[in-house]
């Protein structure tokens, strides 16, 4: 919002609740808006709007939602996911569980990679067919769609990092890493999306770009840039190979194989230089979930990381298999 309000863009920031941001130019108007109720987001855009940024349009049923409004739209800027992609021998996120299923990606990822084939059985399959539904509308509603890495940054509702702040305030002295602590899984600082929507609304066309950091941290450099943050000191456990029974050692970002984006196209198109990174970005992101935590249950915080507390924080197994190893 403070990227666009500063490009001279009169700006309405929609979401469920109506909420502002302290840090919001004071003209920039929040508006409530259930995107799913009938009518809802037709009657926000009224007679016409020159940009329609949409950071959450998830399947077919809301690209025509949008397709419906082209005539009132000038352009669209959407946000996807780089989880569309898929390997040489189809495998992709959505196989990543499976023996062997884990992909192997180019490195870096150019946005000709093959993608999942769309569908609506999964979160993957249905951004390909989001992507595929305002691509076909062409120059009716030129959209700009932004493959996006792993999302962070202050105010994230569901911030991976909280795998090792909540460790480091709860004084648990060890983490444990799967594939030797080198997995790397391609982030994007919340400030950096926010300059390619700024870039891309300026620059209307139909397109898809990805949108990652100019850093890829290893797994293990994310958990001593956290501990760093929070002044702790913990061992380090490095597990050569796959993560021991229980999910010990397996983290947010783990994968035997890295996943990285390709920014060329996005500097060659729209002239973008990344506004930070992620090593520099971490501190506040770190600080200010440290502050939500105090004197407060995670699940209450972040109460869409419910759902991955077996996975993320399995201490029962983890205790159990430092034990074995003569470890507190």
């Amino acid at each position: 919002m403070t990227a666009l309000a500063a490009d001279g863009w009169e700006v309405a920031a929609a979401s469920r609740g109506g909420g502002r941001d302290e840090n919001w130019p004071d003209g920039v108007r929040a508006v409530a808006l259930d995107r799913d109720e009938e009518g809802a987001l037709a009657a926000l855009v009224g007679d016409g709007c020159d940009v329609l940024v949409d950071v959450v349009a998830f399947d077919t049923g809301h690209a025509r939602q949008l397709g419906a409004l082209a005539g009132r739209i000038g352009s669209a800027v959407v946000v996807s996911s780089g989880a569309v992609y898929r390997d040489e021998r189809g495998r992709s996120f959505d196989t990543q569980d499976e023996p062997d299923g884990f992909p192997r990606y180019p490195v870096p990822i150019p946005e000709s990679q093959a993608t999942v084939e769309p569908g609506g059985a999964t979160y993957g399959t249905r951004k390909v067919a989001l992507e595929r539904e305002l691509l076909a509308l062409g120059e009716r509603l030129p959209t700009t769609l932004l493959r996006a890495g792993a999302i962070h940054g202050r105010h994230c509702r569901s911030p991976r990092e909280l795998y090792f702040v909540r460790r480091a305030l709860e004084g648990r002295p060890v983490r444990v890493l799967a594939y030797g602590g080198r997995s790397r899984f391609h982030p994007v600082h919340v400030s950096n999306l926010a300059e390619l929507i700024r870039l891309a609304a300026a620059r209307p066309g139909a397109r898809v770009l990805n949108a990652g950091d100019p850093d890829v941290p290893t797994v293990a450099e994310i958990s001593a840039g956290v501990d760093a943050v929070l002044g702790v000191k913990s061992e380090t456990v490095l597990v050569e190979g796959a993560p021991p029974p229980g999910g010990v050692g397996l983290t947010p970002w783990s994968g035997v194989h890295p996943v990285v984006y390709d920014m060329a196209a996005a500097e060659r198109e729209l002239g973008y230089r990344p506004v930070t990174t992620y090593a520099d970005a971490l501190p506040a992101t770190v600080e200010w979930m440290a502050g939500a935590l105090a004197g407060r249950d995670w699940r209450e915080v972040f109460p869409n990381l419910v759902k991955y507390e077996e996975a993320w924080f399995p201490y029962a197994a983890e205790d159990a298999w430092l034990a074995e190893r003569g470890r507190a």
